[in-house]
């Protein structure tokens, strides 16, 4: 099986600008490729796994990636499945928000030396920055060179800005795609890139930069895009607004993490299995055939050890089984708050079972609560926290031990 095809087997394929010269270059082992990540936040997503995985699948094939930094299209910041302006953010909080991306990616892909940003031949990854061309470029120059190749009634057919209508686009967004376009044309010229990756809601974007190295360049390029990772009710998984799953420890702790994939649908988990891992597709076969509950615990400790490392897969594994299995474990998620009396719904927000008092509530009411293995039934119940701790369960599966 070639590695294209594995992919396609994967399910990581959703679209290419030509599916069998896409498939020659990244199996000849010798593309360079580039993805690119707009630092909105101070760390990626367990959305952004899916990616992350695939870029490493393609190196070790011996390609070649290239790591696009957004540090001029964050200041304008991409449309694509919004209903709102993105935030503005510095070029501080940009340049801090990027070093943490790399910390995070270097889990999945091996870096080269800084030295070998020129764009040498060996399959290390180098980052850079689009702020160090897109700074650089004058108003006449972006209007001469780059936005004459766009025509604005094919760009208002894109989904991300056709979605835009109702609520109002601005012209700073309308140039998003145009920016995205001339960093494939730069890395092109710069590194010798032929191909670029991206997600599926980033087709039209991903799209244009391709066109626009064949109208300026009269040169080739191609494009590849992988499915959004969704859950069977077409609902993002692992990035959700509010409530994301983060690759930062500090944000999502190890435990947390393990316990998010442990606890995907039975519809979920053999795909993401198939996207997200390196479990070999024989093996996902046969846990497919089994009991859904070795898959998730597959899936689960399998990411846990890619996003964090194999200490802190064991370990989350051995938390879950313990507190799982009507025990208490010092890695449980823990909350510290000062001794004495509370609410039980205040506990369920501090300890972020719950999102709110009102969630809190409904969940009391409907018997989903308990302290210490006891049901609570009445929304003003209090429980008294010490030094010795309380166990709080939220369903079956949420879980915190709070102590002073």
């Amino acid at each position: 099986m070639t590695l294209f095809d594995e992919l396609k087997a994967r399910g990581l394929v959703a679209q290419t600008n030509g599916e069998p010269e896409v498939a020659e270059l990244i199996n000849s082992g010798k593309a360079t490729f580039y993805t690119g990540y707009d630092p909105t936040a101070d760390s990626l997503t367990a959305g952004h796994a899916v990616m992350l995985a695939f870029m490493r699948r393609l190196q070790q094939a011996g390609n070649r990636p290239i790591i696009v930094l957004g540090g001029g299209t964050t200041m304008i910041g991409d449309p694509s499945g919004r209903t709102d302006m993105r935030k503005m953010l510095t070029p501080e909080q940009i340049a801090a928000n990027g070093e943490r991306f790399k910390s995070q990616i270097a889990k999945f892909i091996e870096f080269g030396d800084e030295s070998s940003n020129s764009g040498g031949g060996t399959g290390k990854a180098i980052m850079v920055n689009n702020a160090d061309w897109l700074g650089e470029l004058s108003f006449f120059e972006y209007a001469r060179e780059v936005a004459v190749h766009f025509s604005v009634n094919n760009m208002l057919r894109a989904e991300a800005y056709r979605s835009r209508f109702e609520i109002g686009l601005t012209l700073m967004e309308l140039m998003y795609m145009t920016m995205q376009a001339y960093d494939f044309e730069q890395l092109f010229k710069r590194y010798g890139c032929t191909l670029q990756c991206g997600g599926d809601d980033q087709w039209s974007n991903i799209l244009a930069g391709a066109d626009l190295i064949r109208r300026k360049l009269r040169k080739d390029a191609h494009v590849l895009t992988i499915p959004l990772l969704l859950d069977s009710n077409g609902v993002k998984m692992g990035k959700t607004a509010g409530n994301a799953v983060w690759l930062d420890p500090a944000k999502t702790s190890p435990y947390e993490f393990y316990q998010y994939w442990r606890n995907v649908g039975d519809a979920d988990v053999i795909k993401c299995l198939k996207v997200q891992t390196f479990v070999p597709l024989d093996e996902i076969a046969e846990l497919a055939n089994g009991n859904p509950n070795h898959a998730k615990e597959r899936l689960a400790f399998e990411l846990t050890k890619l996003v964090h490392s194999e200490e802190d897969a064991v370990k989350a594994q051995a938390t879950a089984r313990t507190v799982f299995g009507g025990g208490v474990s010092d890695d449980m998620p823990t909350v510290t708050l000062e001794a004495g009396e509370y609410s039980v719904a205040e506990l369920l927000v501090a300890s972020k079972l719950c999102e709110s008092k009102g969630d809190a509530r409904r969940n009391i009411e409907q018997g989903g609560v308990s302290v210490d293995g006891r049901i609570i039934k009445d929304v003003s119940e209090t429980a008294t926290v010490t030094a010795a701790g309380i166990i709080l369960k939220r369903g079956k599966k949420r879980i915190a031990r709070i102590r002073a």
